[in-house]
């Protein structure tokens, strides 16, 4: 984290007082935030932190929609959607905030309307700071606060989402605490504790939309600082990123990557997502060749360039063609890491007519396919990209006697595996009523 501070922060038994400031009143478009709370509390001092609800500053912003069904205005908002149950959405907002209907609120606002939060929170909370300045010469923090669910917690808190003059975190790691343990992963979101402990004394129904925090001097900063970045984690350090609504769209092909190495043990615990796949007849299809060695990457897929060659040239390709083609497979040879999904149709059924045993034989590909995709969405919940390439399908023999597979096993594709050298592209529109018939 770029800007961080480090502790020890707030010395043990230092009093730190909370109150409201009263008379603020409601706010309209084009009010001047600052100086509504510079009139109100005339007695703030230096040092003093402000906990402002975001709300008040959206409506000054003229962040108000009337007229607007509050599903428009969510989906507006948001970039991403985390997870949806019911009419409850989790999205994530062009700010990177990760919240209930992306920020946008239907309370203490006038029927019909709906509010959003501020475009920049952070240049929000600048422009009180400096009024407050301006009209009673104090340095003051300013944190913009609105509520946020938490995953795995019961109930609501308000945390911070824009930050000026405050320190939004301190760093301990690296520290030692009392018994000389180290510090290995302690950061404090100071910036949020401050939220909380400022809608303690708002209220949700008090209609005082502004706290001071006095006895904090040491938090705050000369400068504005590094505002409320630096406590939205980035997508890369996110463990949980992929909520229920967006798991499966995580997955997208990946053919360009970085030169780090691939951890087995990743990959086997996307095996082990693959084979919670459906199968027919209470079956298990599924068996995974995982290419760890680059020797061993190099022998299959030299042979099974030959085999590739050797076929075009017999369709009557023209060396041009055959070159170009055949650096479709490029994809698998840039990977440092490959799997090799293949079908073992063990307890199939066989029938007196073809029919029936090519339906058997297309259960099994299905299954086959279910435990493919499993592995690709883990995969890309792992932090691992990869592109599915169907290329042993068509030089099967050669894959089996190269990687000595038994005869039953049927290489369903090849499967590159590594960390993306960059993001992937967007995904082409599609809508789900282009692909339904209704009867």
């Amino acid at each position: 984290m770029s800007g961080v501070r480090r502790g020890p922060g707030c010395r043990s038994g230092t009093p730190l007082e909370v109150f409201p400031v009263a008379g603020i009143g409601e706010v309209r478009e084009g009010d001047d935030v600052g100086e509504l709370i510079a009139e109100a509390a005339p007695y703030l001092r230096d040092g003093d932190i402000l906990v402002v609800t975001s709300k008040i500053a959206s409506k000054a912003e003229g962040r108000v929609r009337r007229d607007v069904g509050r599903g428009e205005a969510i989906a507006a908002e948001t970039t991403r959607i985390v997870a949806r149950r019911g009419e409850t959405v989790i999205a994530q907002t062009a700010h990177g905030f990760v919240m209930a209907a992306a920020g946008v609120d239907a309370s203490n606002t006038e029927p019909g309307t709906v509010v959003l939060l501020p475009v920049d929170p952070d240049a929000s909370a600048s422009a009180v700071r400096a009024r407050v300045r301006e009209r009673l010469g104090v340095s003051v923090g300013v944190i913009l606060s609105d509520t946020f669910g938490r995953p795995w917690r019961n109930g609501q808190t308000d945390m911070a989402v824009g930050v000026a003059g405050v320190t939004p975190v301190l760093d301990y790691r690296g520290m030692a605490d009392d018994h000389g343990n180290a510090l290995e992963v302690t950061v404090t979101a100071v910036a949020d504790e401050f939220a909380a402990a400022g809608d303690l004394v708002k209220g949700k129904l008090a209609r005082t939309p502004v706290a001071v925090i006095r006895g904090a001097a040491e938090y705050t900063t000369e400068a504005d600082g590094p505002g409320v970045g630096e406590l939205v984690r980035r997508s890369e350090d996110d463990m949980f990123r992929y909520g229920s609504r967006d798991v499966l769209f995580a997955r997208r092909t990946v053919r360009e990557f970085s030169a780090e190495p691939v951890d087995g043990d990743t990959v086997r615990r996307a095996v082990e997502a693959a084979i919670a796949a459906p199968a027919p007849h209470h079956t298990t299809p599924w068996r995974f060749v995982l290419l760890e060695s680059p020797e061993a990457r190099r022998r299959l897929l030299d042979a099974m360039r030959e085999a590739w060659i050797a076929d075009l040239r017999g369709d009557g390709f023209a060396a041009e063609s055959i070159a170009r083609r055949v650096r479709r497979g490029d994809v698998l040879r840039a990977a440092p890491y490959l799997a090799v999904p293949c079908l073992v149709a063990e307890g199939s059924h066989t029938y007196r007519d073809d029919r029936r045993n090519a339906a058997e034989r297309e259960m099994f590909v299905v299954a086959a396919g279910a435990g493919v995709q499993n592995l690709l969405v883990q995969l890309a919940v792992e932090g691992l990209g990869s592109a599915w390439v169907s290329s042993t399908m068509f030089c099967r023999d050669v894959v089996r006697e190269v990687l000595d597979l038994p005869p039953d096993w049927d290489p369903m594709g090849a499967v590159a595996i590594g960390h993306p050298a960059a993001p992937p592209r967007d995904r082409a529109p599609r809508k789900a009523a282009d692909f339904i018939v209704t009867r």
